[in-house]
């Protein structure tokens, strides 16, 4: 196996076409000691201001920070709270106003060094300040290295539910260092899987069975399982993304368990209880479970990718879900109606036909829906006092 430095030196590069947007996602090990090289080489002498959050500021900022200042390329370093709330209308005016007071130009670029949840909000505010300045993602969860950073989607948080106000604003750089993700913990590892499970479940049926043979690799932070899971989803979303950018037909596959998912999220309130991956595995499983009951694939699938999503250690029902209080079927159809991929009132779900293949449907009515989530939640609750 090569070095951490030598496939620093080597890394892996996926090219993104977007509508009239190119840019590269580079990944391996060690990126981060290069990434003020790597930003200066595409965006020339811009000034650069950095956006993370509190837990990634104690990890990673000084040396990034240290990198621009010297370069006389630093105009100013926002941290802001860690976690979902931070995606909120107060948190993004609080942030545009703090990228305008740092001086960021029009021809000035925002790093967003963190999570699925910095890249989000950072994106947004980016697509807004100025009309719009550039971004480059520095994701540091696998999450959002193998799907949130990629593709453009910003967004935050309402109380009608998961990211009903965002914008598309592609990236000029995308720098995901695998060697950040070892500072992880499990959970937030878990959440990444899924995301990467999701891409081999819609498009990529030989990665999917990679990950289930090569997992416990991923999560003891091989360099190479990591730089292959990594690269294989960014090259799976780039494809899909090329050819759908803003959502209006194929990207609509990698919303997989989100309909479902997004329910549980906003029902738990974006809090701790219940992480994004999480909740979208288990919003996975009940895609699974509503394809077979519609009769279009066999139980042994919906086997096949509940154990999978089960021996990574992510939840994959609502009894899962911890605490005593758990959400009923009508609550949960209700969050679903704000989903922002409703369309003429009708639920926009994607379901299954087998592992590898999956389809955009709006034909099962919400009654349907919450008929099948009752069947489920007192099944689960049967299943709990045997």
């Amino acid at each position: 196996m090569n070095s951490p430095s030598a496939i620093a030196a080597r890394p892996a590069i996926v090219n993104v076409h977007a509508g009239v947007h190119t840019y590269d996602v580079l990944i391996g090990p060690g990126l981060m000691a290069q990434a003020a090289d790597h930003i200066e080489a595409r965006a020339g002498s811009a000034k650069c201001a950095i956006v993370t959050d509190t837990n990634v500021a104690h990890r990673h900022l000084a040396p990034l920070e240290a990198e621009l200042k010297a370069r006389n390329r630093h105009v100013g370093t926002k941290i802001v709270a860690a976690g979902e709330a931070t995606k909120s209308f107060p948190a993004l005016a609080e942030l545009c106003e703090s990228l305008l007071g740092m001086g960021l130009e029009r021809g000035g670029l925002v790093i967003a060094l963190g999570g699925g949840v910095i890249g989000d909000v950072t994106g947004l505010a980016a697509s807004l300040v100025r009309r719009g300045v550039r971004l480059v993602q520095i994701p540091t969860t696998l999450l959002s290295q193998v799907d949130s950073s990629i593709g453009g989607k910003t967004g935050i948080n309402t109380p009608q539910g998961k990211n009903l106000v965002g914008t598309f604003h592609q990236p000029s750089l995308v720098i995901a260092d695998t060697a950040l993700l070892k500072t992880l913990p499990v959970r937030e590892v878990r959440s990444g899987d899924v995301e990467a499970a999701k891409l081999g479940l819609v498009g990529d049926a030989e990665f999917f069975a990679w990950l289930e043979n090569n997992w416990r690799s991923v999560f003891a932070f091989d360099d190479e399982a990591l730089v292959r899971a990594v690269e294989v989803s960014v090259r799976g979303k780039a494809g899909v993304v090329a050819r759908d950018e803003t959502e209006t037909g194929e990207r609509m596959l990698l919303n997989l368990g989100h309909t479902f998912g997004h329910a549980l999220e906003a029902w738990a309130g974006y809090s701790q209880r219940l992480l994004h991956g999480e909740a979208v595995a288990i919003g996975i499983c009940q895609a699974y479970q509503l394809s077979r009951d519609l009769g279009l694939i066999d139980d042994a699938v919906v086997q096949r990718v509940t154990a999978h999503l089960a021996a990574v250690g992510l939840p994959t029902r609502v009894a899962d879900i911890s605490g005593d209080s758990k959400p009923d079927a009508a609550t949960l159809v209700k969050i679903m109606g704000q989903d922002k991929k409703v369309r003429d009132g009708r639920l926009t779900l994607i379901l299954a036909r087998e592992i590898g293949t999956a389809f955009v449907s709006r034909d099962v009515t919400a009654e349907a829906v919450q008929a099948f989530l009752t069947r489920s939640l007192a099944d689960e609750a049967g299943r709990a006092h045997i």
